[in-house]
């Protein structure tokens, strides 16, 4: 007997009512769907766990990206955000132990902001909690069916962002 899944009975229960429904197009979008939120709930719950909100994750999350150096002005373009709400962010992060700012050793004009190795600890725990939820749940699958997985996502995300080529 096959396994089914909550997306299962929701399809079942929509294809009389859309009699044009796609049962494997419903039941892909929906499936992503739900494992994007358990994803989201597991990064949520870790936050909870090391006391980080997400702006303060996001933050040393994309100093972390640049190798645990980045000027105000680089974070605030990688965040998407005004430097000064960069500004409020890194007050906190600092006071907190988990960046340190420093003049520019190449231009006295310009600070750098480094991640502190409690930074780096913070942020590699809540990490380590969404990777093993990750490693868990796509451990299912053999090493080329993971290829396979993502080789396909890939295909749709580039018809998402816009490249008809895919």
């Amino acid at each position: 007997m096959e396994h089914r899944d909550k997306t299962d009975r929701h399809v079942a229960q929509w294809a009389p009512v859309l009699p044009d429904l796609d049962p494997d197009i419903e039941g892909a979008v929906t499936r992503m769907q739900k494992l994007t939120l358990h994803l989201r709930r597991v990064r949520e719950q870790s936050l909870v766990e090391f006391e980080l909100d997400r702006p303060e994750f996001e933050t040393l999350h994309k100093l972390a990206g640049r190798d645990g150096t980045a000027t105000p002005s680089e974070l605030a373009a990688d965040l998407d955000l005004a430097p000064a709400s960069v500004t409020g962010r890194l007050d906190v992060l600092e006071r907190r132990g988990y960046v340190r700012r420093t003049q520019s050793s190449t231009d006295r004009r310009r600070v750098d902001v480094e991640l502190t190795p409690a930074g780096r600890e913070m942020w590699l725990g809540a990490m380590d909690v969404l990777g093993n939820e990750e490693s868990r749940l796509l451990g299912i699958l053999d090493s080329g069916e993971r290829r396979h997985l993502s080789d396909l996502l890939r295909r749709i995300m580039l018809v998402a962002e816009g490249d008809d080529r895919a």
